[in-house]
């Protein structure tokens, strides 16, 4: 993506099933759940880069001996900070304390069953490294201690808010992390309540009704209860202080979350090759965890799926399949390919077919498995091509002609080099593209100067101030008569609010083009009437809101819209001639058909937060407030 943008977040939780001593005995190390842990997160590092955290819950302890560990880190190289301050607790010991599982696990925190890592992408606040999960609710009862962790966004953060207001809380902050973790800590609280005066009604002394609670606690009902009004794309992982473990997923599936179980383990992630790489398990033998489901392990090692919410229309993100998840999924993978594929024909028309004075390449790194499926469709349509000049060449064709023929050939070059890994995306507007200048490298030579056209495939195209401020001048300078932009995914013009820090309507080039169409059109006054109408929404109930900003964007064809793009990130005195070519929504759909999520193309929120937060950020537009859409 020539447009970096804060995203998903992952998580990685494992569940050791048997002792501490077995893995010691089988794999010569106490320390095989860290480990391995510590794999899954580095494998997940796309996911965050702003932070990351461990948790950890040790089975069975004494009262007064400690049994919840946790160390979080923001530092620049946050993983290794992470880890090693971890193993920082076991520099210098002997080796038979190293080999020892009962004295590590008594003595020593992280030696624990129950594991919780997670990696932050900071949507918004500070990066400060009370930000980075796991979060801890902390209490004397060891039922009531709730560590938490997890990869989503509520829009409506207000109302969950006021709810524990009405419940009786005080919350500290007004955060989604926070606010959910309330929500399910107070049901949570309510439940070991529950269980206790129902046994303590029998009876049963105080400290056997500890150990009635750990059996009897009932997970799927507090997770019900706490989201009822979650609204929201969200994987929610959570521990129990005496040992239970849960993984939720929203009811229509938006944030990915996938797991394994053997004898030995349960294992739960947001991307499914980090699970297949580290316990090296086969595709098949990996579930997805279902939309509106709970992965729940009690403490004594049972493993549950179980609904907690009523599922509703499926609608994961298509943009984990476009750019943010790992392209090793077999699946992420071949649908890669095929966005890439799909945009074939539509750049071949553009060029006239002239595959002779026509280079292909691709911007940036993370869109070359995309080129590759490119490359395959414009191999397919050159064979039509050869196929057709080769039938009418009769049936003594010319040896000389036929040769001719036979030589075309696609001209796929890498011209765009990343040679530098700076994070660009933490630098001020001002000087971004500047430092992007920099990073970035051309191969020359291979392309023959005002000849030949540049045709450059990119994931998608979010601002464009990336392509108009560096990336189309770097690529200027191999001198082409004209340079084409594909973009993988459709024009994104609306916000979202489940995963990708996109909620600020002006920063779309796709809005951008809307906004300077309707002024060129003599029709500047719809976006005042448009920002009535969301006004007069702000009081409704969110699922009465409708989504205006769509009516907008009908009064121009997709091609209109995409053309004005073009305008807008061609660089001023630029030599080569600009064109945009954007996926279409049915091609995207076409490539990507498990993954129905496309509301920051379509407008088509799946739950009736989503209205609401693209209304809120048309206001924003228009009152010139440069800020989150949501909370």
């Amino acid at each position: 993506m020539s447009d970096p943008i804060k995203h998903e977040c992952g998580i990685a939780m494992i569940r050791l099933l048997k002792p501490i001593s077995y893995y010691e005995e089988k794999y010569g190390t106490s320390f095989y759940g860290l480990k391995k842990l510590q794999l899954l997160m580095y494998k997940q590092r796309n996911r965050g880069q702003d932070g990351a955290g461990v948790a950890t819950i040790k089975i069975g302890m004494k009262p007064g001996e400690r049994y919840i560990s946790r160390r979080r880190s923001n530092s620049p190289n946050y993983l290794r900070d992470l880890f090693d301050g971890i193993f920082s607790n076991f520099v210098n010991l002997p080796d038979e304390q190293l080999h020892n599982p009962d004295w590590l696990k008594n003595n020593k925190p992280y030696i624990g069953e129950l594991l919780m890592g997670h990696l932050r992408y900071g949507t918004h606040g500070n990066n400060s490294v009370e930000n980075c999960h796991p979060f801890l609710r902390q209490n004397n009862w060891i039922s009531r201690n709730l560590v938490l962790a997890g990869n989503f966004n509520m829009t409506n953060v207000e109302e969950l808010f006021e709810e524990l207001v009405e419940l009786g809380q005080y919350p500290k902050e007004k955060t989604d992390t926070v606010t959910v973790m309330e929500k399910i800590g107070h049901f949570l609280d309510d439940e070991v309540q529950r269980v206790f005066d129902w046994f303590k009604s029998d009876g049963y002394s105080n400290t056997k009704i500890n150990q009635l609670i750990v059996q009897h606690l009932d997970l799927q009902r507090i997770l019900t209860r706490a989201s009822k009004k979650f609204d929201g794309g969200y994987v929610i992982s959570g521990m129990i202080g005496h040992g239970d473990m849960f993984v939720m997923r929203d009811p229509n599936g938006i944030r990915p979350a996938f797991y394994y179980q053997d004898e030995e383990v349960v294992v739960a992630a947001s991307e499914r090759p980090a699970i297949q790489t580290v316990f090296d398990v086969p595709f098949a033998s990996i579930k997805e965890i279902k939309p509106g489901h709970a992965l729940i392990v009690r403490s004594n090692g049972k493993l549950d799926e179980q609904p907690f919410i009523q599922q509703s229309t499926a609608t994961p993100c298509s943009f984990e399949r476009i750019y943010f998840s790992r392209g090793t999924d077999r699946d992420i993978y071949t649908e890669r390919k095929k966005l890439g594929e799909l945009l074939a024909k539509p750049a071949l028309e553009a060029v006239g077919y002239d595959f002779k004075h026509t280079v292909f390449s691709f911007i940036p790194n993370t869109a070359e498995v995309a080129f590759y499926g490119l490359i395959e469709g414009l191999e397919k349509e050159l064979n039509n091509v050869k196929l057709d000049k080769i039938t009418k060449l009769g049936d003594k064709p010319n040896a000389s002609k036929l040769k001719d023929i036979l030589s075309m050939h696609v001209r796929a070059e890498k011209l765009i080099v990343k040679d530098d890994k700076s994070r660009t995306f933490i630098a001020d507007e001002a000087t971004r593209g500047n430092m992007v200048s920099h990073v970035y490298d051309v191969t020359y030579g291979l392309v023959e100067n005002n000849t030949d056209t540049l045709v450059l495939i990119d994931d998608s195209i979010v601002r464009g101030t990336t392509l108009r401020d560096s990336l189309i001048s770097i690529a200027a300078r191999l001198l082409p008569k004209k340079i084409i932009i594909l973009s993988s995914a459709p024009q994104i013009r609306y916000p979202d609010c489940y995963g990708i820090d996109m909620s600020v309507m002006g920063d779309f080039v796709a809005f951008s083009a809307l906004v300077a169409l309707l002024k060129e059109n003599g029709q500047e006054h719809l976006l005042d009437e448009t920002y009535e109408k969301c006004k007069s929404q702000q009081s409704l109930p969110k699922d009465q809101i409708k989504n205006y900003v769509s009516e907008l964007y009908g009064l121009f064809s997709y091609e209109k819209i995409t053309q004005k793009v073009t305008d807008i990130i061609t660089p001023k005195g630029i030599g080569p001639k600009i064109e945009i070519i954007f996926q279409t929504l049915d091609d995207l759909h076409t490539a990507c058909p498990n993954h129905k999520g496309d509301w920051y193309f379509s407008g088509n929120y799946p739950t009736p937060g989503g209205n609401k937060v693209v209304n809120n950020a048309f206001i924003n537009f228009m009152e010139k407030s440069n800020v989150r859409a949501y909370y």
